[in-house]
């Protein structure tokens, strides 16, 4: 068993963090498990180890979006999460909102723009978002207040084309899917904006697990992630998040992106569902690697 982590993406340390969590989970599941940093030389050590399935612990672009797929089904060696079509989709958000609206689940509205624009003039109203449309982890997000009188200024770092949505307000919810079963809802309370500090750092959010919302969007979560998972045509395990105005009843709750490959690490979301659900971590990696396979 090779367990793929790390890699080049802005989310590289979260990646290590979820690795080396499944890596110890499948040692206690009796697997005979070897780490490996996706670097440039990832295909010379897939084929020293020549590993009888993948465990893709990567997050982010090169390894959540079906580059390191592609790889793996090229060197016909089964790996775990969702294939090469479906991870692409899922990581670029305007693709997926166009497979969300066509199956008919709600959306914010939102445009890709360039860059120099963004900073030169309010494409859209405010409130609205600013981030990268194939970054996960909330990765370069800036948010525009409804008083703003100034674009923003964004950092270099920050790509040449961006999505630019509607601002949503109130609760940040999610729903994990894995194969066929909508585990649960999670209600994420953070004193501000579910940032990267507030998903990764200790004490960064609070997790109420199950959600205490009212049923009927309880079920319109589980019944939207499922839809979400199927539409992409996912495989394995999944996240959707949500952002659900109360004052708005169900006509608030819209969907913000479907994460292939959920993290794993002491204060992931996923992971909390499916022990809440009965599923010990353990036991979740095993399910993992037992649903691997190529041509996903």
């Amino acid at each position: 068993m090779a367990v793929l982590m790390g890699g080049p993406s802005a989310e590289r340390e979260v990646s290590l963090s979820s690795g080396h969590e499944c890596a110890n989970a499948l040692r206690g599941e009796g697997f005979e498990v070897v780490e490996i940093d996706a670097g440039p030389d990832l295909v010379a050590r897939l084929q020293e180890f020549q590993p009888d399935v993948c465990f893709n612990a990567l997050h982010g672009r090169w390894g959540e979006d079906g580059c390191v797929q592609g790889i793996l089904e090229w060197l016909q060696i089964p790996y775990t999460h969702s294939g090469v079509l479906s991870s692409a989709l899922a990581m670029d958000k305007e693709r997926t909102k166009d497979i969300y609206r066509a199956h008919k689940l709600p959306v914010a509205h939102s445009v890709l723009a360039d860059k120099e624009d963004i900073q030169s003039r309010h494409v859209m109203a405010p409130p609205y978002v600013v981030k990268p449309y194939n970054e996960g982890s909330s990765v370069g997000v800036y948010i525009v207040n409804e008083n703003a009188n100034q674009p923003p200024f964004l950092n270099e770092e920050m790509p040449d084309r961006l999505m630019v949505e509607d601002y949503v307000d109130g609760r940040e919810l999610t729903a994990s899917v894995i194969g066929d079963l909508a585990l649960t809802v999670t209600d994420i309370i953070t004193d501000g904006w579910y940032d990267y500090h507030a998903k990764y750092a200790e004490g960064g959010s609070r997790h109420q697990v199950p959600a205490d919302v009212p049923q009927e969007i309880f079920e319109a979560c589980l019944d939207y992630a499922k839809r979400a998972h199927d539409a992409l045509g996912c495989r394995g395990l999944t996240r959707t998040d949500f952002r659900w105005d109360e004052s708005k009843g169900m006509a608030g709750l819209i969907l913000l992106e479907t994460n292939t490959q959920p993290g794993m690490t002491p204060t992931s979301l996923s992971p909390e569902q499916a022990e809440h659900m009965g599923i010990p971590f353990g036991q979740l990696c095993r399910l993992l690697v037992e649903d691997a396979s190529c041509n996903r």
